[in-house]
């Protein structure tokens, strides 16, 4: 487990998970929606942030701020130690080898784009290949799409079985000899599916491709341990992990990171300027061009030392308990149509309601102060692969309860009634 930081709850860690410490620290689920107790299941598109978070962030502008690294005064060291430790807090909390292997950027997509921009731009070519799933979010596949597109190359989609799993043998048919990237998510977004990531690299690398994981998903239910999945690229979102919005992470083994040219250019990232032309500066500099995101990254980082504090084994056991209950008690619901069973998923469960579109569903429940989501959710050739064109969405948290399930069914009951269903 990788090791955590001085920001929690309390000294304790907590297992297993205490429901009430720990709604206890998001002060959002005190809020009442529509008259009614809120029911937060949209943390797969956003997660809440537990007061630690918030006070940081407020500590950070109210005693700290200053623009960080070049500065000689007081508060531009401080606020450079708590930026370079919120760096070297995500590098414990991944597993990374190196503090410099951790590139901090605006999220999951600004990862993906960096990547494939600055190492599609110089490694793929006519005739090339990108394999991509079907289960993958837009962000992990329209820039592969550009970056293939401009090079020449194409992409390769590796199927899924009835259950929402990756086809592991036809994913192993579509490697070859000009397979140059494997861009994968460590969970679907709208499935729950959890790839193998570990067993999906060792075949990639196989036939000399990388492998570029999306973990936003996956992230904030289990740890991440880099250097046992052995991936070339790995981004994740701190919004998703309890953390703020505008902030993200961008793993690269250091030697792919020293070959590539930066994908943005400016302050802050060069080595020497000179009007006939610049060198860069290395990583992970040469890929933070301008002022970045400060209080952001202090925030991120007192997520991580909270999550780390509560221990993920906690977490899961918690999250996995209740997927395994709402799953139950959305069954009871007449004309549920459920997607995704596939075993070890995260707490991720999109469903149907027969006769009514995923919208209208969504409007009724939020009259009971239910939250969820509904849409495409960025997904849309998954959702052709499914034969829909939208789903909703309850999606866990370690912060839910049965009574946010409860009151999520009482919600789709009344749904059926008003909208006839």
């Amino acid at each position: 487990m990788p090791a955590g930081g001085t920001l929690a709850p309390s000294d304790a860690v907590i297992t297993p998970l205490d429901e009430i410490r720990v709604r206890a620290d998001f002060p959002i689920l005190e809020r009442s929606i529509r008259g009614k107790r809120l029911a937060y299941l949209d943390s797969a598109a956003s997660a809440q942030k537990p007061m630690t978070v918030i006070e940081s962030m407020r500590e950070y502008y109210a005693e700290h701020h200053s623009n960080v690294h070049r500065g000689v005064h007081l508060l531009s060291e401080e606020a450079t130690t708590a930026f370079e430790g919120a760096r070297d807090t995500a590098r414990r909390f991944l597993n990374a080898s190196l503090a410099e292997e951790i590139i901090f950027t605006s999220g999951t997509t600004a990862g993906v784009n960096l990547v494939a921009q600055s190492w599609g731009r110089s490694n793929l070519g006519p005739g090339d290949e990108v394999v991509v799933t079907t289960f993958e979010h837009h962000s992990n596949l329209v820039p592969w799409q550009v970056a293939t597109q401009q090079a020449g190359a194409s992409l390769r989609v590796v199927p899924l079985d009835s259950h929402g799993a990756l086809d592991l043998g036809e994913y192993e048919r579509l490697l070859g000899p000009r397979t140059r990237l494997v861009a994968v998510s460590h969970a679907s977004n709208v499935l729950g599916t959890v790839a193998p990531i570990a067993e999906m690299t060792a075949m990639a690398h196989q036939v000399g491709a990388l492998v570029f994981v999306d973990g936003a998903q996956a992230a904030p239910h289990f740890p991440i341990d880099l250097q046992a999945l052995d991936c070339d690229f790995y981004a994740l979102s701190g919004h998703k992990l309890y953390g703020p919005t505008g902030i993200g992470v961008l793993y690269g083994r250091a030697e792919l990171l020293s070959q590539m040219t930066p994908w943005q250019t400016g302050g802050g990232m060069i080595q020497r300027v000179e009007f006939e032309g610049s060198t860069w500066a290395p990583p992970p500099a040469r890929f933070e061009a301008g002022t970045p995101p400060i209080a952001e990254a202090v925030g991120f980082a007192a997520a991580m030392d909270y999550l780390s504090r509560i221990g993920f084994q906690a977490i899961s056991d918690h999250e996995q308990t209740l997927l395994t209950y709402l799953t139950e008690q959305l069954e009871t619901v007449p004309g549920i149509t459920i997607f995704g069973t596939a075993p070890g998923k995260i707490g991720v469960v999109s469903f149907g309601l027969d006769g009514v579109h995923p919208h209208d569903v969504a409007t009724v429940v939020d009259t009971h102060g239910v939250a969820v989501r509904a849409g495409h959710h960025c997904a849309q050739p998954l959702m052709r692969h499914l034969g829909v064109s939208a789903t909703l969405r309850a999606s866990l948290g370690l912060y839910n309860t049965r009574a946010d399930v409860d009151q999520l069914v009482v919600a789709l009951g009344d749904a059926r009634r008003r909208l006839g269903a």
